[in-house]
């Protein structure tokens, strides 16, 4: 039978009462791996307060307690690294070694989390003005979302509700409903480690539970990893409002070849650039200019090209592993189509 994937909600794993169900493929084989419901309006409200309720005793908890956790938390991901990595693997397609950068590059964060309190000094001035001394506080702000994309199913959920949570706030986090069961099990340790309830929410959904969390009333901010036109939207209805929003979105890398580069390594930073999580990353080159002729090079990059090849997950030869989904294969043939 198909697992259902569960809400997390006031620290409890639940069962949605959901209508609107999405099934959960592994791209490598298309099986269906997971059913994923779209959260209904009540169980939002219900993560939301129960984000806000805990809100009022976790801010003001020891900063020194809040790292512990997190330290707590680091050791729990480093002991379960390559369970995440395998389980990662089979809803993202991506070959092992790149699902285990995906889940070490989140554990960086958390490490930095634990360390969240040299970043929440304030700032102290004497005598700005006659007998007047200036000081400043940093203070968590309350309830924060996290809207996160499937390409890096562990290390961007990682980038944003530990430094959150550890900095005093609690969160809600509605992961890619592409890959939702990597998500799942971060929390399941994230409890594992000491967290306690009420301090990160786990919904799922589309758009509809997106714009619940950007217009609701208590959520104060927002972190968004994405598409430009989704970046765009979240940002400006999230700031209509009035949420605090950072939307990460359409990184464009461009490299520029000199005539005098070495071809070794320029050839193997394109293959690996185009290759690598299947192109389905933000460092993956997107132009590539060369001064002057680039004719030249185009023999060795084919024979490079030629060398790597897609594979399964556990293929130790495998280059790279399937695109997430038929759409975006068909999107990626359309763009070759178009030269």
């Amino acid at each position: 039978m198909t697992r259902t994937v569960p809400l997390f909600i006031d620290g409890e794993f639940r069962e949605s009462q959901a209508t609107d169900w999405v099934d959960v493929t592994n791209p490598a084989t298309n099986d269906v791996i997971a059913r994923l419901p779209c959260a209904t309006d009540e169980e939002m409200h219900a993560a939301i307060e129960s984000a806000k309720a805990t809100f009022t005793c976790w801010k003001d908890v020891a900063v020194s307690e809040r790292a512990r956790l997190m330290l707590r938390y680091q050791h729990l991901l480093k002991e379960h690294h390559d369970e995440l990595a395998t389980l990662l693997s089979h809803e993202t397609g991506k070959i092992f070694a790149d699902a285990k950068g995906d889940v070490w590059r989140g554990i960086e964060v958390v490490e930095q989390a634990a360390n969240i309190a040299s970043n929440m000094m304030g700032e102290t001035v004497e005598n700005v003005a006659t007998d007047i001394d200036s000081y400043s506080l940093i203070q968590p702000l309350g309830v924060c979302c996290g809207i996160t994309p499937f390409n890096f199913p562990a290390m961007i959920p990682l980038w944003m509700f530990p430094i959150a949570i550890a900095s005093g706030n609690t969160f809600v986090l509605k992961p890619s409903e592409q890959v939702p069961l990597t998500s799942i099990r971060l929390a399941e340790l994230f409890e594992e480690a000491g967290a306690p309830k009420g301090v990160l929410q786990i919904v799922h959904g589309r758009k509809e539970q997106v714009d619940l969390l950007l217009k609701h009333p208590d959520i104060q901010a927002v972190s968004f990893v994405g598409s430009v036109p989704v970046a765009q939207y979240i940002y400006t209805t999230g700031t209509q409002n009035f949420k605090r929003v950072q939307a990460f979105a359409g990184a464009k890398n461009h490299m520029v070849v000199m005539p005098d580069a070495n071809k070794n390594q320029v050839v193997n930073n394109l293959v690996g650039s185009s290759v690598g999580a299947a192109g389905q990353r933000c460092m993956a080159i997107s132009v590539a200019v060369f001064v002057g002729s680039s004719k030249e090079w185009i023999a060795d990059l084919k024979q490079e090209m030629a060398k790597v090849h897609p594979g399964a997950w556990d293929d130790e030869n495998a280059a790279y592993g399937p695109l997430i989904s038929a759409q975006a294969k068909q999107r990626v043939l359309g763009l070759i189509e178009e030269g």
